[in-house]
């Protein structure tokens, strides 16, 4: 078990002991667990999974933000980052439907690109569709 300590530019998400976290750079997917070498990376819009030994997984749609291990204490520092239970099904639906709109109209716009990847994320947090050992 590890430290772990995710906080958003609102609030603090989640504060306690993890024994595994799974999460994507902008490099590519990382598994992290107590003893890992120091690391610190710049984070991609994707799920973060927290997991426990005797618990339910966390994870948290993470919208691009810092993540530093350094003496088994990890800290997520996200620009923005919603519990997947907090996230509204339908409307994180419609915000894709809006932005593949938007897209068909500005196709080469790296703003509605990101959109869609924010809206995806969120909807793979709701849907459990996200990444770590057996998941």
């Amino acid at each position: 078990m590890f430290d772990v300590d995710v906080v958003s530019a609102e609030r603090r998400l989640f504060q306690g002991h993890a024994s595994e976290v799974y999460a994507r750079s902008v490099a590519g997917e990382i598994g992290l667990l107590k003893g890992h070498e120091p690391v610190l990376l710049a984070l991609d819009i994707s799920p973060l999974r927290l997991r426990f030994p005797d618990e339910d997984d966390l994870v948290v749609a993470v919208h691009g933000g810092v993540l530093e291990l350094r003496d088994d204490r990890l800290t997520v520092l996200a620009e923005v980052a919603e519990l997947a239970d907090e996230i509204d099904l339908p409307r994180a639906e419609a915000a894709l439907e809006r932005a593949q709109q938007r897209l068909r109209e500005e196709p080469d716009s790296a703003h509605v690109r990101q959109l869609i990847a924010r809206a995806e994320t969120r909807l793979r947090c709701v849907r459990g569709q996200v990444g770590g050992a057996a998941a």
